[in-house]
């Protein structure tokens, strides 16, 4: 058996409305798709692993890293996390491009292009968040994720506001762009999706989260 450390490893209690949960996670897949019924704790999930949910404590380690124990938090910076929330929290002072760019504004221009074209939004550049979709402005804070050089996306319906074959486009190209990355061994992904095609498309490990319960749902 190999020793090599899982790329997500946690135990964590976390707040749940009214209730807490406690979850354990261990994978070393380098996709992890996370489904379960609305409320269930999936986006509290994600918040702690960005590092901005402080009501959550326990452990968490990530590539061997401990980002949280009973001595250690790291900040959110220091995670250096991709995340993605559903309602995608772009900056609305400042067009596509400085959004995209916004975590190294010394992003060669050259790679902003290549992003914002593999996301179907190299159209809108000079654009403010406030003349976007909710589907543009979805796949925008993909890009700025996928720019920002992270240890590891946290994508929350990433897709919900898409049509079918734009979705399938994009997860496909994401698929690719993840499958480059963990070869690398610099970045892997947890998805929270309702879709089972998604899941298909990232090549996830399936895990579920029902009734205060996180298991492998294969």
């Amino acid at each position: 058996m190999s020793d090599t450390p899982p790329s997500i490893r946690l135990h964590l209690s976390l707040p749940v409305g009214p209730a807490r949960l406690t979850l354990a996670l261990s994978s070393s897949a380098p996709v992890i798709g996370l489904t379960g019924p609305s409320g269930a704790g999936k986006s509290t999930l994600l918040r702690a692993l960005a590092g901005v949910e402080r009501g959550a404590t326990g452990e968490i380690h990530v590539g061997g890293v401990c980002w949280q124990d009973a001595r250690t938090f790291l900040p959110p910076w220091e995670r250096r996390t991709g995340w993605v929330p559903q309602d995608a929290l772009l900056f609305p002072h400042l067009d596509v491009r400085q959004n995209l760019s916004y975590a190294d504004p010394a992003t060669p221009p050259a790679r902003v292009q290549e992003i914002a074209a593999m996301l179907e939004v190299a159209h809108l550049l000079d654009r403010r968040p406030r003349h976007l979709s909710g589907g543009e402005r979805q796949r925008v804070a993909l890009g700025r994720a996928l720019l920002s050089s992270p240890r590891m996306l946290l994508l929350d319906e990433p897709f919900a506001s898409l049509d079918r074959a734009l979705r399938d486009r994009i997860g496909t190209r994401l698929a690719g762009w993840l499958a480059d990355q963990a070869g690398a061994a610099r970045c892997g992904a947890l998805l929270v999706s309702h879709d089972p095609r998604d899941m298909e498309l990232l090549r996830a490990e399936g895990w579920r989260l029902e009734a205060g319960q996180l298991d492998r749902s294969g």
